[in-house]
């Protein structure tokens, strides 16, 4: 399987819209203190980096 720039992009995009789920829900169902909102807040940071990779997958 070959894979290239784009190829590896989209990989990466989901891979980082799955950890990012997995820590939003880390943060609402595991810690109920402070430190659930510093999950929850890096799994948004995690969809936001998924969201630049899903738009540089066709201009890379």
């Amino acid at each position: 399987m070959a894979m290239n720039k784009n190829t590896v992009l989209a990989w990466a995009t989901w891979i980082m819209i799955f950890v990012g789920l997995s820590l939003i829900a880390l943060g609402a169902f595991r810690y109920d203190d402070v430190a659930g909102w510093g999950f929850a807040a890096v799994g948004i940071g995690f969809f936001a980096i998924a969201w630049v990779f899903n738009a540089l997958n066709g201009r890379v």
